[in-house]
């Protein structure tokens, strides 16, 4: 099946301007999903809204939000007024600033999304765009109105077409100093230091997606097919003990030198990830979407 357009409108540098459309990069149609059961019954539940005072349940006509002021005051908004109050959507990307692709940091990453172009006619601009940003390694700064919401985006290169990633307001990210600012400086050196660095430097590889598996979604699937089979799951082996009391010697049996502290480091190797093959994962999945 043909990938929807979630969006539509114009990308516009300049005078220049083409008709664009923003697809979902990632989704989680593949992951196993669960139905909520009554146990007794085997019958699916469902949620409903009930009234915290009175205990009633209520009407989707009746449901508004609520937003409940310092003093404790709850102001009631409706959706229309809501609706009425955010700006309207000009489906418009303007690139009014350029800046270095690595800028940003990857914190006030949010969504990506694969920014295509909308028709046949808008494919000259749009390469010529993307041409020029790849060339002067750089992205887009661009704010638009994104499912009801003003969102800022960075759109840079991506193969032969581009990707258009949602950022995070700075409100939004914590800052660092919150959680990492309290953290002792400790000066290490010598053969510790330079034991670490060997490690690093033979482990150095490339990033493979396809080297990643979701062991969670591997083990549900694993039990609901036991479940069918009428068989026990497969037990998982104990984590081992991971504590360590020698931090040297930690360091030297990761390096691989044991306890020779003379031993010379071996060169670093860059090793290459080999890419599994996309159908293995599919074949684990048991019969049915959805698991009840």
């Amino acid at each position: 099946m043909a990938a929807r357009a979630i969006w539509r409108g114009d990308l516009v540098i300049g005078e220049l301007n083409c008709p664009v459309a923003l697809y979902s990069a990632v989704t989680a149609q593949e992951r196993v999903s669960f139905h909520i059961v009554n146990r007794d019954t085997g019958h699916r539940v469902r949620r409903e809204y009930v009234d915290a005072d009175t205990g009633r349940g209520v009407d989707n006509d009746d449901l508004v939000k609520g937003y409940e002021t310092s003093e404790g005051q709850s102001i009631l908004l409706s959706p229309e007024e809501i609706r009425d109050a955010v700006p309207e959507a000009d489906k418009t990307l303007d690139m009014m600033r350029f800046i270095p692709c690595d800028e940003v940091d990857t914190v006030f990453f949010e969504r990506p999304y694969f920014l295509a172009p909308g028709n046949r006619q808008a494919l000259e601009v749009y390469d010529l765009v993307r041409e020029a940003m790849e060339a002067k390694g750089v992205a887009a700064l661009v704010e638009t109105v994104l499912f009801r919401r003003v969102r800022s985006l960075l759109i840079r290169p991506h193969g032969k077409g581009m990707i258009a990633t949602t950022l995070n307001f700075d409100y939004e990210v914590r800052s660092a100093k919150e959680i990492l600012g309290d953290i002792p400086a400790v000066k290490i050196e010598g053969e510790m230091l330079d034991l670490a660095r060997h490690i690093i430097e033979t482990k150095t590889g490339e990033f493979d997606p396809a080297d990643f598996e979701d062991h969670y979604e591997e083990a549900v699937i694993e039990l609901v097919k036991a479940k069918i089979a009428g068989r026990k799951p497969k037990r998982l082996p104990k984590r081992k003990d991971t504590n360590v009391t020698d931090l040297m010697a930690a360091l030297r049996k990761s390096a691989g030198l044991g306890e020779d502290r003379k031993a010379a480091a071996k060169p670093a190797k860059k090793t290459t990830a080999r890419r599994s093959t996309p159908k293995q994962s599919q074949s684990k999945r048991p019969p049915g979407r959805k698991a009840g």
